[in-house]
């Protein structure tokens, strides 16, 4: 079983690698572009925040919501939220209490 795990791990890391690499030409792109389609951007930060798990990924995301936050920041902090609920350990510990 632990083995299993392990390669479950590996697995989503190498996952969230190829994610990264995909995903930051197109925030990229979004930023430079000065794109205001919210539905684009939050198209972009769903399909980041599924990955926040990894720290590359967890930037992107960040330099996303930077951006988004001038346009609609209560959709921004919806999905600042959304990463807490997710990801954020901190959060979790803080919810147990």
């Amino acid at each position: 079983m632990v083995e299993a795990f392990k390669i479950w791990i590996e697995r989503s890391n190498e996952l969230a690698r190829q994610a990264f690499e995909l995903y930051r030409p197109e925030v990229e792109q979004l930023i430079s572009s000065q794109t205001t389609d919210e539905h684009q951007i939050q198209l972009m930060l769903d399909y980041l925040l599924d990955f926040c798990f990894d720290s590359q990924m967890l930037l992107l995301f960040k330099k996303l919501c930077r951006y988004y936050w001038d346009i609609n920041p209560q959709a921004t902090a919806d999905y600042i939220n959304s990463y807490r609920e997710m990801w954020d350990e901190e959060s979790m510990e803080n919810d147990d209490n």
